[in-house]
C-alpha cells in the first residue's frame, strides 16, 4: 500500500529526521486517542495529541502530550510564560495551524509556534504523533521530534 507523505513527513525527510509513517483506520465517530492507539497495537502512553492553546501574554502555544492524559492549563500557561491559557475553539484550528481535529501534527503548522513536548515522552526509544491528517501517524524519536520542533521539555499534563 503506498502511502502519500504529508507536509510533516517532507519536512522531517529534509531535516534528515528518522522516523516511520504508520497508517491506521480512522473512525470518524471516535476520534480519541485511545481509538488510534488501539488501532496502532501500541500502549496509549506512547501515542500523543497535538493540542493548540492560547496563552494570555504570549499567544499562541502548543502542548504534545500523552494520550491518556488531559493538559493542566495552570502548568501549561506557567511553562509557556503566561498567567492563563486556554484551549482554542475548535473553528480556530484550522485557520490557525492548517490542520484538522485528529490530524493535528507539532510539526509543519502554519507559524512555528512554540512547543511543549511532555517529559514522559523521553521514557520511550519512539512516541507516535499525527502525520498531519486523520488516518496516519509518525513514529519518531522524542529526541528527534524535541531538538527538531525546539520543543520544551515539561509536566504540562495530568
Amino acid at each position: 500500500m503506498k502511502i502519500n507523505k504529508t507536509n510533516a513527513a517532507r519536512l522531517l525527510d529534509k531535516a534528515a529526521i528518522p522516523y516511520e509513517l504508520i497508517p491506521y483506520t480512522v473512525d470518524e465517530n471516535n476520534l480519541a486517542v485511545e481509538h488510534v492507539a488501539q488501532q496502532l497495537g501500541e500502549n496509549i502512553q506512547q501515542v500523543f495529541k497535538t493540542l493548540v492553546l492560547r496563552g494570555d501574554r504570549t499567544g499562541i502555544f502548543v502542548c504534545v502530550v500523552p494520550g491518556n492524559t488531559e493538559v493542566n492549563l495552570k502548568r501549561a500557561a506557567k511553562i509557556s510564560g503566561n498567567k492563563s491559557a486556554e484551549m482554542i475553539a475548535m473553528k480556530e484550528l484550522l485557520p490557525t495551524t492548517g490542520y484538522i481535529r485528529g490530524g493535528c501534527s507539532p510539526i509543519g503548522m502554519k507559524k512555528p509556534y512554540p512547543i511543549y513536548l511532555h517529559h514522559t515522552s523521553t521514557l520511550y526509544d519512539y512516541i507516535y504523533i499525527s502525520a498531519g491528517v486523520r488516518g496516519l501517524q509518525i513514529k519518531i524519536a522524542p529526541v528527534d521530534l524535541a531538538e527538531y520542533t525546539r520543543a520544551t521539555l515539561g509536566d504540562i499534563a495530568e
